[in-house]
């Protein structure tokens, strides 16, 4: 990957980027391998980005992609791993220091995966029209849908208001 490439087609989406690395990992060792595999892939399918959509709209669906399939990975390695020892397996969170955030992006992570990725973009502030053409739904739902995760995300960070 060339620094021209990197510093016109990666840095300003970065922050973007990170934000999708870290809802899908635990630790800094896994979320640094993730966030290069994502460059990685922006990269090499830079060729087959067609202008149809923003280029922004692109690296999220690539990063989205790339993010859900290691953690596809990850999981299967770690049922495999947790069968073979007998023991649950789960990484901490000792690389990331924002005590507050930390919750958000943990109470993310319990989320399915499609209302991780609305809720992502939500936060990205993404329209309803780009959070159903990356995540291929809806656009009529998209408000519905973030409204129920929002309220999903205020029960397990708060609890039950009644």
């Amino acid at each position: 990957m060339s620094n021209d490439f990197y510093q016109k087609y990666i840095i300003p989406f970065a922050p973007m980027i990170i934000k999708i690395c870290r809802a899908y990992t635990d630790n800094d060792e896994d979320f640094q391998d993730y966030y290069q595999e994502v460059c990685l892939q922006i990269w090499q399918s830079r060729d087959r980005f067609n202008e149809k959509s923003k280029w922004s709209t692109w690296v999220y669906r690539i990063a989205l992609n790339v993010c859900l399939s290691l953690k596809r990975k990850s999981n299967n390695e770690l049922e495999k791993q947790s069968k073979i020892d007998g023991a649950n397996m789960h990484a901490t969170n000792q690389a990331f220091h924002d005590e507050q955030l930390n919750m958000l992006y943990a109470a993310i992570k319990t989320l399915p995966e499609v209302d991780r990725a609305v809720i992502l973009l939500y936060l990205e502030e993404k329209s309803y029209h780009e959070i159903a053409d990356i995540t291929g739904t809806n656009t009529n739902n998209i408000g519905v849908r973030i409204n129920r995760i929002k309220q999903k995300l205020k029960h397990k960070l708060y609890g039950s208001f009644n």
